[in-house]
């Protein structure tokens, strides 16, 4: 095998930019091929460093810092398939943050499940003043997940991500439930 990742040429060989006086030298254009075939994978990189940024593309070892830049913490026992999905929505899923959508799409990420979001909040009226008014005063989020094995659910992670997830002052109860469909994502 010759160079550090075979079949890996390089764009732009460094002997042929010497000078005139060292086009000739043998130990100077092997000295040089060397560092070519260090350099190859760098100009690789960089030549695709578009691709490196779509997470739909990006090597598998390099997901996990994707993640992180657009602050995402993946599960490594995830599949690739599922990890690639959570970093390729990452940025709509924060712009919906706080809402029953946005929530709903988290869950649905991390568990694979078909979730419902049922919850309290909304504006009332009476036309009685000092009637009864509609729902409970505590605001409350409930948050349902049909999978088809509820224990392989992890309760204590999903109990963080909706805490974080919700808006602060919101109370929340997840339910998970043994069901058929899960979420196409």
């Amino acid at each position: 095998m010759r160079g550090l990742v075979a079949g890996l040429g390089t764009p732009h060989p460094l002997g042929p930019a010497l000078p005139a006086l060292y086009q000739d030298d043998d130990f100077a254009q092997r000295l040089l091929s060397g560092l070519d075939d260090v350099m190859a994978p760098i100009y690789s990189t960089l030549d695709n460093f578009d691709a490196y940024l779509d997470p739909h593309l990006t090597p598998d070892d390099f997901l996990a810092w994707l993640g992180g830049w657009v602050g995402i913490a993946l599960d490594e026992s995830w599949d690739v398939e599922r990890r690639r999905a959570i970093v390729a929505r990452a940025v709509d899923l924060y712009r919906m943050r706080g809402t029953a959508l946005g929530l709903a799409g988290q869950v649905e990420i991390q568990t694979g499940g078909r979730v419902e979001i049922v919850e309290n909040g909304a504006t009332g009226w009476s036309v009685d003043p000092g009637g009864e008014l509609p729902g409970s005063p505590e605001p409350l989020v409930v948050v349902r997940v049909t999978v088809p094995d509820p224990k392989a659910v992890d309760a204590q992670r999903l109990d963080a991500l909706v805490a974080t997830a919700k808006p602060a002052h919101v109370m929340h109860r997840i339910e998970i439930v043994k069901g058929g469909g899960a979420a196409k994502g």
